[in-house]
């Protein structure tokens, strides 16, 4: 078996990011952190949307030596009010947004037997719900200037039929018709939407949470790469799809999973 130790990732140029709006959804810990650190790095205008205020307000300060700081504006995703307004407070302080990624997701764990119609409703609302309406407030600007990016993010899991997740995977499943229907409802504006499928991504809330050394055995014994899927893995593909150089990628799934299909 391959080394499994972490390597850093240097990320490739794409210059046409540079001064793009970009906004990503819970940008303030795990794969989002790593997007604002990717986008920012490339000399894009980020503007990200969390409720964690102390670990959002650190990445901040991290990255004060980027070219454009990020702007953290603190929101509860599933409040749709609140993000009507943060979508407002962008557009009055920049304009149009170019990039959207929206990636604020949790994975509870929950059993079938115990789920209700409130716990029901509140795990689409972080889910599913809020990416529709966050894809929903930018979408008019994105049609006046003739282009624009969302990037909704999905999971391997419902792939895979994981355990203990049936909301997760039915909100999961559920972006990816979202998605091809608005690639094929908006390509004609020259908007491009696509999914970022992750597979098991080596996150500080995973490592926390999840993976064991013995759930670590069995995720790599099911990737054809036996080696950790990376936060900078995730974000280097987002930086792809994002750029011109996906200018014909729209209305597909799109894994970084390290060819995982379970054991």
């Amino acid at each position: 078996m391959q080394d499994n130790t972490q390597h850093s990732l240097v990320y490739p140029t794409f210059h046409d990011l540079a001064g793009k709006r970009v906004v990503i959804t819970g940008g303030g810990s795990g794969i989002g952190a790593e997007l604002v650190t990717a986008f920012a790095g490339q000399g894009a205008r980020v503007w990200f949307l969390d409720i964690a205020g102390d670990d959002s307000r650190a990445l901040v300060a991290s990255l004060g030596a980027a070219q454009h700081a990020p702007r953290f504006l603190e929101c509860d995703l599933t409040d749709l009010d609140a993000v009507t307004a943060a979508f407002s407070t962008i557009e009055q302080e920049a304009g149009t947004v170019d990039i959207l990624l929206n990636n604020a997701a949790n994975d509870e764990r929950h059993e079938i037997e115990d789920v209700t119609p409130a716990y029901w409703d509140g795990r689409m609302a972080v889910n599913l719900r809020q990416k529709f309406f966050c894809a929903q407030a930018v979408i008019p600007g994105m049609k006046r200037q003739g282009h624009g990016v969302i990037l909704n993010f999905g999971s391997i899991s419902w792939h895979l039929a994981s355990s203990q997740l049936a909301l997760y995977m039915t909100a999961k499943a559920g972006i990816e018709g979202m998605t091809r229907g608005m690639a094929r409802d908006l390509g004609k504006f020259g908007i491009r939407a696509n999914t970022v499928v992750p597979g098991a991504v080596r996150t500080p809330r995973q490592q926390a949470l999840w993976h064991t050394p013995e759930e670590e055995a069995r995720i790599l014994a099911g990737q054809c790469i036996p080696e950790r899927v990376e936060m900078q893995d995730v974000a280097a593909l987002a930086l792809f799809l994002a750029s011109s150089s996906g200018r014909r990628c729209s209305g597909r799934e799109y894994f970084v999973d390290a060819g995982w299909y379970g054991a």
